[in-house]
């Protein structure tokens, strides 16, 4: 593969006062989808959408696996690098003080930006992490640690963990441990030929003995959108807690968190146009209060004597270490950006490009889409099969056209086995896609069979 990165048209790095075209855009309260100059001008904010690959210009149509980084957001990690960089809630100094300014102003905007406190934010690496944090710390609760108040987490033999036939690894395993080092038992909501469940599914598996209920607010591999107001009713009313996973829809549509009524949820920087290496935990004030942590070390206490250590308030008590400073400034600038351009347009602009998308493909002769079909709600990525051609040969097809897409399992084997598939290819769009760029991609879908000599 060969990747040539486009050149700036101005020739050097934009600085703050002039970084953002998008800032041009109409921002208002208006729902309809990005126009294509719209989308053309938040494209200029993109340096790595300006590059060519194998000859051809670069369609990326695999956001839902990393986005691309808008000038902004480089910026803003750059400047409080060159100057505020030091550690947080440690040296006098001034420029200590600034940095732990601006971490915690950044803990502010992305609890704003779901609808929570910033006391119910804590900084993780990414949404693995905090799934494992959420998971593991029952795991100390269920042993004794984290006293009286952390005893509404503790699982024994008799107790039930259920999450979906449709879950991501990250919000499978560490239910599984959970359960293997618990004892509790894991059971699951079945999906339906296309990957999708109904509340009513939901509803034959949650039980007065369920204690855990985790969920993907929408799948990486289906763009299903969960009930999730149903299955959070379900899940309180068994006394249960809910764990949703938002990788897939904090990026993508408006979130309030509290409104949702989910206890805790995870997502991460680097799917919302943030840095690698961070990742967030929101969880409901009262619950990570009496949630025991699970990484221990340096600033996550008060006071240390050579028998034990207390440890401070949530959310620091999560935050063991060395934390990640200029990741959590550059998601909070991410969040900016994206509450400019407007999630509730963003969210509008992706479905109907994956209605074109699901229209098109419609059309290609041996091809099987999985998910919700045409019509249904579904979030802005399709999957699917190449009769005859393996996921890999149409992601390097794809890409000899210049086209990124996903292919494999999408850490989701269960749920492709359920499908009856090994692999499936992965076609997702966010803000910065144009129209041109899903028709050049159903063009080249059409051509792959041919290519493999299957027609």
């Amino acid at each position: 593969m060969v990747l040539v990165t486009g050149r700036r048209a101005s020739g050097r790095r934009r600085g703050r006062n002039e970084r953002q075209s998008v800032s041009q855009l109409a921002v208002g309260v208006t729902t309809a989808p990005l126009t294509d100059s719209e989308v053309e001008e938040i494209r200029r904010d993109f340096p790595a959408l300006q590059g060519t690959v194998n000859g051809e210009a670069l369609a990326y149509l695999d956001s839902g696996a990393t986005a691309q980084r808008p000038l902004s957001v480089l910026d803003a990690e750059r400047d409080f690098l060159e100057h505020r960089n030091a550690a947080v809630h440690r040296g006098a100094h001034t420029l200590a003080g600034l940095a732990t300014e601006a971490y915690e102003d950044a803990r502010a905007t992305v609890a704003s930006f779901v609808g929570a406190q910033p006391d119910e934010i804590v900084w993780t690496s990414n949404a693995t992490d905090s799934l494992n944090l959420v998971a593991y710390g029952m795991v100390n609760a269920s042993r004794g640690r984290g006293g009286a108040t952390a005893r509404r987490f503790a699982l024994t033999e008799g107790d039930e963990i259920v999450v979906t036939e449709a879950e991501h690894h990250a919000n499978l395993i560490p239910w599984q441990e959970l359960a293997a080092l618990t004892g509790a038992t894991l059971r699951y909501i079945p999906v339906d030929d296309d990957g999708i469940y109904q509340a009513t599914d939901a509803a034959a598996v949650i039980t007065d003995k369920t204690r855990v209920v985790a969920i993907a607010h929408v799948s990486n591999v289906t763009g299903f959108v969960a009930p999730v107001a149903e299955i959070v009713a379900l899940a309180h009313q068994a006394g249960a807690v809910v764990v949703l996973d938002a990788c897939q829809s904090a990026p993508h549509r408006r979130l309030d968190l509290p409104a949702l009524g989910v206890d805790f949820a995870a997502f991460s920087g680097h799917k919302m146009l943030g840095p690698t290496g961070i990742g967030v935990l929101y969880g409901r004030t009262e619950l990570l209060e009496a949630l025991p942590p699970f990484r221990t070390g340096g600033s996550m206490i008060s006071t240390v004597t050579m028998e034990g250590a207390d440890y401070l308030p949530a959310p620091q008590r999560f935050e063991a270490g060395t934390q990640p400073v200029s990741q959590a400034v550059a998601i909070a600038e991410a969040v900016r950006y994206l509450e400019h351009v407007g999630l509730d347009r963003i969210e509008a602009h992706e479905e109907a490009l994956a209605e074109r998308m699901l229209a098109g493909l419609a059309t290609i002769p041996g091809i099987r889409v999985v998910g919700p079909g045409a019509g249904i709600p579904r979030a802005g990525l399709v999957s699917f099969d190449v009769a005859g051609v393996h996921a890999h040969d149409v992601g390097q097809y794809l890409d000899s056209k210049g086209i990124a897409v996903r292919v494999g399992h999408h850490c989701a084997q269960p749920l492709h086995r359920r499908l009856g598939l090994t692999a499936t290819t992965r076609a997702s769009a966010y803000l910065y896609t144009t129209t041109a760029e899903v028709d050049r991609f159903l063009e080249a879908v059409g051509e792959v069979r041919g290519y493999f000599g299957e027609v």
